[in-house]
Parts: C-alpha cells; sequence; structure tokens
C-alpha cells in the first residue's frame, strides 16, 4: 500500500487505512514500534507490547552484528 506524508505542526505522519488497522488488531491510542534501516530507505511499523523500544532496537543491532556466532553456539 501506498500512503503519503502529511504536515503535521512541524512534524510527519502517515495514516494508517481502518480497514488495516482491524487486520492488524490495532486500535487509536494503541502503541506502535518503528524500526529504520536507513541503507535500503525502509520503514518497519509493528504493534508493541510493553517492552521498552530501546532495548529492541539494541537487541536487533546485537543480533545482526553476531548472527554468525549466535548461530554456530545454537548448533552446538
Amino acid at each position: 500500500m501506498i500512503q503519503k506524508l502529511l504536515k503535521v505542526g512541524s512534524s510527519a505522519a502517515v495514516t494508517i487505512p481502518k480497514k488495516s488497522l482491524k487486520e492488524l488488531g490495532l486500535k487509536v491510542g494503541d502503541s506502535i514500534s518503528l524500526s529504520f534501516d536507513r541503507t535500503n530507505k525502509r520503514v518497519t511499523i509493528e504493534a508493541s507490547t510493553n517492552v521498552d523500544a530501546e532495548l529492541v532496537s539494541w537487541t536487533r543491532k546485537f543480533i545482526n552484528q553476531y548472527r554468525p556466532a549466535l548461530e554456530a553456539l545454537a548448533k552446538e
């Protein structure tokens, strides 16, 4: 789906169609988590639980950095 960025004050916003919110089980006021892949210009939006977003981001970076070693350990 393609959505336009909208100006909201000095920020920007993206709208999520009502149908998509329903499919994802989200409602206005729910927390979401955004992650950014600047290399591929990709933004990922995920439903968020009460997990600290900074911790999730750090964990993803750690896993990506040490993936080969982690996979080798998992085989032992």
